[in-house]
This record gives C-alpha cells, structure tokens and sequence, in this order.
C-alpha cells in the first residue's frame, strides 16, 4: 500500500515527483534510504521553481543525463556528492551530523519517457545523548517525503516543501506530528496534485464545466464525482480495492474523451450523466489513491491525512472551475454562440488529448 509508483505509465520522465526518505533511527545512527530521481540534482536543477525539468534553463542536461547507463549516472553522482550533501540537513537536537554515502543504487529504465528512479543509502553516527533526529534538504531539491520506519510498524510520515524540516524523530518510539500540521500538510498535497500537477484530473473538471453553465448539472455532476473518488480513495488506501495503474490511468484517458464528446453531442442534461460521472469517479479515486500511497499515510492520522487530501482535492477542483468561469463564462456565457464557438470546440481539444493519453498509455 506504501510501495513507490514512480513507474507508471502515466508518469512523465520530466514530471518532478516528492522524493521518499525512510528513516530508521537507533541509539547509535541513524540509516536513510532516499527513493528519488538523481538527475535533476546533478544537473543543478531547482526543482522549487518548476513543476516539470522541461521548463527549466538546464533541461538539456538533465535529458543527457537521463539518457545515460545506470553506472554512468552513478558516477556523475559520486562526483557532485559533496556538494548535494551540504544542501542535506540532518540534526541530532541542535548538532549537525555528518553523513556517509553507503551505496547508491540507480534502476535501469531503458524507457526515455518514463521516470527512473534511484536509491541513496546514507547514514550519520548519533551522539551519546537522546537527542532525538530531524531530517531535511534545501527547497531546491524539491519536496521530500519523511517516513519514520519502526520494527512495529507504523510512525511518524511527514510531508516537507519548502525546505521544511521534519518533527523531531526520537531514539525509541514514533514521532508525533500535531494534528493541525498533518491535517494542513495533506490539504496542500491534495491541492497539489489537482493544480498544477494533475492535468488529466483537470481536463477532467472542465469537461464538466463545459457541458453547462447552469448551476445545477454541474452541482450534480461535481458532487458525484466528489462522493465517487472519495469512496475510492478510502477504500484502495485501505488495501480493499488494488488496481495496477497500467489499467486505471487509461480508463481515466478514456473518462476524458467521453465526458468531451458527450458535450460536443448533448445539448441537454440527463441524469444518466451524473450516474457516468460517479463511475469515473471511482477510477480517478484510485489514481489519487497511488499519491497517497507514494507518500504514506500515517495510521495514527489515517482519518485526518484522508479528509485533508480530499478537501484539498476539492478546493484544486474549485479553482479550475472558478477560473474557467472568470474566462469565459462570465464574459461570454450568455452569448448565443458561446457553444458552438467556445464549449464545443473547448471540448473537441479535451477530447483529443484525452484520446493521445489513453492511444500512449495503452500503446506507447
């Protein structure tokens, strides 16, 4: 339910994606094992200012990189080590411990389009108090995802942006991160991953807000959707519903295209639509459900990480719809032509990119 996903067929090899620390803490050192993408680190990218290695000045090292064998990205690595590791913050109370590179280990992904990911051993002796561990790295990395990891199972898991650093982790037990931290925390990473990370699940909303500016089909509809990727959600955290993304992503394409080319054919609403709509829902439920389960979900802060992801999910869905408002339906709303000028050809373009996305996920 934890395990990284950075492989999915949906996942763009440029896409910047939290980096995943496991922290495992004991009287005398504490071990990390960092699940991340390397090259955007060694090619200098600052990853707090773009969203995707594309739009950075540096994209074409970071394509040269990513193009290279694993043992040769490995090496690129060792060399540029000393300097990402002054970016790595790891503190036993107020004292700054060394690290040790242990190993790094990089997975071969002959895929160019596809992400590869790479896992960096470090560790660092303790003093001989019972100062209890904090970790984080510079906001350039990009954000980082803290999971304490402990015999029993369970602990502390943080999500850190901003360079943030995570609560303190102590020698034996579980750190505790506060209620209203987490909650915040999580209403961030749903908001997130909607706006701007979530282009398909965007594509998705205004497909529904070009169907009809009345109020009330597209209440309907977004409540549906609402309930249907929330039960989803809850459910495949849970561990009762487990789906391989390689089926869901192109249903959600698929989803896409359909909601797109019933604007283009209805001109009035039918409840059956709403019915649809809460089928979809089920499924992009379950892509959000691969965030949460690359980030983990703390089960001490199951309830709260869950209602705060969705609420953040709703306000992302919020935004969109409100900003297509305010481009085009307030001005142009009530104009005669404002469907066949702008909602059916809005549509159109919503329906092609939904059928490449699904044509590449399935096929490419």
């Amino acid at each position: 339910m934890f395990g990284a996903c950075f492989a999915s067929n949906s996942v763009s090899a440029h896409e910047i994606r939290p980096a995943i620390a496991n922290v495992s803490v004991s009287d005398t050192r504490v071990d990390i094992d960092i699940l991340l993408s390397l090259e955007p680190l060694v090619a200098g990218i600052n990853l707090a200012l773009v969203n995707d290695t594309n739009d950075s000045p540096l994209a074409q090292e970071y394509d040269a990189l990513r193009a290279k064998t694993t043992t040769g990205l490995a090496e690129e690595f060792q060399t540029v080590w000393p300097d990402i590791a002054s970016g790595i913050r790891l503190r036993a109370g107020e004292k700054t411990l060394a690290l040790v590179l242990e190993n790094i280990e990089v997975v071969n992904e002959p895929d160019l389009d596809l992400p590869r990911e790479s896992l960096l051993r470090i560790s660092a002796t303790l003093p001989a108090n019972d100062s209890a561990v904090t970790l984080g790295w510079s906001p350039s990395y990009g954000p980082l995802v803290v999971r304490q990891v402990l015999a029993e199972g369970g602990g502390y898991a943080g999500y850190l942006a901003a360079g943030e650093d995570s609560e303190p982790i102590p020698r034996t037990g579980s750190a505790e991160q506060p209620w209203a931290a987490a909650f915040l925390d999580y209403i961030v990473i749903g908001f997130e991953h909607i706006v701007p990370k979530g282009l398909d699940h965007i594509l998705f909303v205004l497909g529904l807000f070009f169907f009809s500016l009345k109020l009330r089909p597209l209440l309907y509809q977004v409540s549906a959707f609402t309930v249907a990727h929330t039960v989803s959600l809850a459910l495949a955290i849970l561990g009762y519903v487990q789906i391989s993304a390689a089926i869901v992503e192109p249903l959600i394409a698929a989803s896409i295209v359909y909601v797109a080319v019933e604007n283009i054919l209805m001109t009035r609403y039918r409840p059956w639509r709403t019915a649809v709509v809460f089928g979809f829902g089920l499924l992009h439920g379950l892509g959000f459900a691969s965030v949460l389960g690359d980030i983990g979900l703390n089960p001490a802060r199951f309830i709260t990480g869950l209602i705060g992801f969705n609420i953040g999910v709703e306000l992302g869905q919020l935004t969109v719809i409100v900003a297509a408002f305010f481009s085009v339906g307030y001005w142009f709303g009530k104009a005669d032509w404002y469907r066949s000028v702008i909602a059916v050809p809005a549509s159109t373009a919503i329906a092609i990119i939904g059928a490449y996305w699904f044509i590449e996920r399935v096929f490419l």
